[in-house]
């Protein structure tokens, strides 16, 4: 129907001119702006994401440039580590060569300071952005807050919430210097000494399990404080040159013989009886008469025609004789002739006797009510002794603090092992955590023996219930460990109680300063010196250690952070980047399409004339 009032097709051909404008016009804005989603008009969520991700990228690429900042401060430092290594080792071997006899010590000492003020140089000039590692101002350079750098590292959002990831690095690990001490070259204050009684020291080591300590002076071992019970026995001296001559009528040795008397302490005073304790009754031992004839050793050896002529005889003889009535007697003993020397000799004339402990929990061996006729007693005297029990020790306590340890949260460790009469040894360990927590406390220090006494009765009641731990009463300076007499009488060989295989996590300290060293002043100290710059040259290489450690984190980590910036980059693109090909060919067609929809309303507002003619 054609219409004076209304052009439908006009109409029709600009509603579709306006369609085809306003996608014109949106598909040149991604053409130009290379988007496809530019506001959250067009894409809420998309565009939203999108957001957020550049935001991440800038924050990434901040922590990419804080990386570099930390690479620079640890190749820095690494630097210098390297540097202080070969001076340290150009160090010791001015101190071997120190070790020639007739070298002038004055000259080399004179090395030796240019080396440490060279050292000092190093250490003062690594530094980086106005931070320098190796030469610090630490007020307490253990405290694992106080020592502490962080290293931006990583950026990570979960969860609607954002953080930022760091490396944490322990300066007490590094720093070669410290204004208040503890530097890797300098005397480490954390001496645990003793640790209140658990061990003591001694110039030569005493066990397997003794460890080198080292002091200002010199060096020593420390062992761990153990003991160990011994049979009861006496020696005699056999009367070499002078045979026991059975075969004469009537010759004879006579005595009795007493074995495993339990022992009575009420004789003894102090520490010694609390450390004997041993309540009553006391079983009295057991008796045994033995003769020697000639029956006797022509039962032991008939060719020897009832003489006995040397010690290692008469043991034999002894020993046919006591050991079913738990006794021994021997006569293995020697020395070197000339002392000295490799010549091992027999001792011809000394011999012992021993209890073999079969009679009860005693140790015991006594000689009593011994006559000879027609020979001599071969060395044989009246004579006893009891056996040492050794499943009692006494701890000489010292006062001793588990201090801080850097990046180990909970201090300085001990661990040891204990064990009582051959049973199996049992591992434990304590630090300066347990000990405040246990006594109440925020220093980390055993300072009374009752506290001591607290200590390890926490560590060894449950596995141990009947070992005594205690103050001495006697002396209050020591504390008593001993299996509980009232429930263990054993006593002399087989007993046994102590601590084995204690380790100090920081052990061996130094404990000079490298800056103090002098061989002109202290020449007998050389060697001393020498086991000094082992064990803080080792403290170095380590420290040199963890920082190449750290570099490798950080170079990987760079590497990441940079890889994820790509990434990010990407998957952006994936969300809101326009494909250009396909926009640049639908601009074509909507240009197209223009021209087209121009046309259409050029021809249906031609139309209309026809209309006109009949008004004309």
């Amino acid at each position: 129907m054609t219409s004076i009032l209304t052009n439908t097709s006009a109409s029709s051909a600009v509603q579709i001119l306006r369609s085809i404008n306003s996608n014109l016009a949106e598909t040149q804005v991604q053409a130009s702006s290379g988007l496809r989603i530019r506001t959250a008009a067009d894409n809420a969520a998309y565009w939203s994401i999108s957001t957020t991700m550049r935001s991440d990228k800038m924050s990434i690429s901040a922590v990419a440039d804080a990386l570099g900042l930390g690479a620079a401060k640890i190749d820095t430092a690494y630097a210098g580590m390297e540097a202080v290594i070969d001076v340290v080792q150009e160090f010791k071997a001015k101190l071997v060569a120190a070790k020639e006899p007739g070298v002038d010590k004055a000259k080399i000492q004179s090395e030796l300071n240019q080396l440490k003020q060279m050292v000092v140089s190093i250490a003062t000039s690594s530094g980086f952005g106005g931070q320098n590692w190796l030469n610090t101002d630490i007020g307490q350079i253990y405290d694992l807050n106080a020592n502490k750098v962080s290293l931006v590292s990583s950026f990570s959002r979960s969860s609607g919430s954002v953080s930022l990831g760091t490396i944490d690095l322990h300066l007490d690990e590094i720093s070669l210097f410290n204004t208040t001490g503890g530097g890797l070259l300098q005397a480490d204050p954390r001496d645990v000494k003793t640790i209140g009684g658990m061990r003591y020291d001694t110039v030569y080591p005493q066990s397997g399990s003794s460890t080198i300590y080292y002091t200002e002076t010199g060096s020593s071992w420390m062992n761990p404080r153990w003991n160990a019970g011994v049979a009861g026995s006496f020696s005699f001296d056999f009367p070499n040159g002078s045979p026991l001559d059975f075969s004469s009528p009537g010759a004879e040795i006579k005595f009795d013989i007493i074995l495993d008397r339990e022992y009575d302490p009420s004789g003894d005073t102090g520490i010694t009886a609390e450390l004997r304790d041993l309540p009553g009754p006391y079983y009295p031992g057991y008796t045994k008469t033995i003769t020697i004839t000639k029956a006797q050793v022509d039962a032991y050896d008939a060719s020897l025609g009832g003489i006995i002529s040397t010690n290692t005889q008469f043991a034999g003889l002894l020993n046919t004789l006591l050991n079913p009535e738990g006794a021994s007697v021997s006569a293995n003993y020697g020395h070197y002739q000339p002392p000295g020397s490799n010549n091992w000799i027999h001792d011809e004339v000394l011999m012992s006797i021993a209890t073999l402990q079969t009679h009860g929990n005693g140790s015991y061996v006594e000689i009593v009510n011994l006559s000879s006729i027609g020979v001599s007693t071969g060395g044989l005297i009246q004579k006893s002794n009891y056996g040492e029990r050794g499943s009692a020790l006494s701890l000489q306590f010292d006062p001793f603090t588990l201090h801080m340890d850097g990046d180990t949260p909970d201090g300085v460790e001990v661990s040891f092992q204990f064990a009582i009469n051959g049973a199996p040894s049992k591992s434990y360990s304590f630090d300066r955590t347990y000990v405040n927590n246990l006594l109440g406390k925020d220093t980390g220090a055993i300072e009374t023996a009752d506290e001591m006494v607290t200590l390890l009765r926490s560590l060894l009641d449950a596995d141990w219930p009947d070992t005594v731990i205690q103050v001495s009463s006697a002396d209050p300076s020591k504390i008593i460990v001993k299996s509980d007499p009232l429930v263990d009488r054993k006593w002399g060989a087989g007993t046994r109680a102590g601590f084995s295989d204690i380790v100090v996590s920081i052990e061996p300290l130094p404990a000079i300063n490298f800056l103090n060293i002098d061989i002109e002043r202290n020449p007998d100290l050389v060697d001393h010196y020498m086991n000094y710059i082992e064990v803080s040259g080792q403290r170095v290489v380590d420290g040199a250690a963890v920082l190449g450690a750290l570099k490798q984190r950080i170079d990987m980590q760079s590497e990441f952070a940079n890889k994820l910036i790509d990434t990010i980059d990407k998957g952006i693109g994936r969300l809101v980047d326009a494909n250009m090909n396909q926009v640049s060919t639908r601009l074509k067609a909507l240009q197209t399409q223009e021209q087209l929809a121009i046309q259409s309303l050029h021809i249906a507002n031609n139309n209309s004339e026809a209309i006109l003619q009949l008004f004309r």
